[in-house]
């Protein structure tokens, strides 16, 4: 449960990024982000607890209570908005090939899964999008320091730069949080964010 996805907010309510419950919580801790309920209203660390103890739903059992799993926090100084270009790291190549081995094509957890140059870098290969794609270790150890013909595997799909933020695919699947629809709803976000007239 503490892996599970909780969308993070600008302090303008737009989508900037996707995190887990454990860094959810630390951020809420610290005071450098606010829960959001449906209601749209914002709790901080002390009055999300509060609510916790009022209300039933999923959460995370401490010794004196139990504190709801937030499912969208905002953080309250960051305004910016996220880069255009996708920075080049290991959880963004794991959800641009969608924590899939992209050798086997089974769908893993991500400590299953490393990072594997298609080129090997002994063979002049680079640490670039188009060359590092997911792999499980079973694929990975097989594979070696070899390309994947000689290994005997196949790329499920060519690795590639991604044109748009990582995240932003993981938003479009359809099992996403309902709390979560307002925000990524291009209608409702205009409508939430749009600058008022006197």
């Amino acid at each position: 449960m503490l892996s599970s996805p909780v969308l993070v907010l600008n302090r303008s309510y737009f989508p900037v990024h996707v995190t887990s419950v454990r860094r959810a919580f630390c951020l809420l801790y610290r005071g450098i982000a606010r829960v959001v309920d449906e209601q749209y209203r914002t709790f901080d660390f002390a009055s999300w607890s509060e609510l916790s103890s009022e209300v039933h739903g999923e959460g995370i059992q401490t010794v004196s209570r139990i504190i709801l799993v937030p499912k969208v926090i905002l953080l309250t100084a960051y305004d910016r908005l996220p880069k255009r270009q996708v920075r080049f790291s290991r959880m963004n190549i794991l959800i641009r090939d969608n924590y899939t081995c992209q050798y086997c094509g089974r769908r893993m957890n991500r400590t299953h899964l490393n990072l594997d140059h298609v080129t090997p870098r002994s063979r002049g290969g680079k640490t670039t999008w188009e060359n590092v794609v997911a792999s499980c270790h079973a694929c990975n150890h097989k594979k070696g320091g070899r390309s994947p013909e000689e290994a005997g595997l196949l790329l499920k799909r060519a690795p590639y730069r991604p044109k748009s933020f990582p995240f932003a695919t993981l938003l479009s699947k359809p099992n996403i949080h309902e709390s979560w629809k307002p925000y990524l709803n291009v209608v409702d976000f205009s409508y939430w964010n749009v600058e008022l007239e006197p």
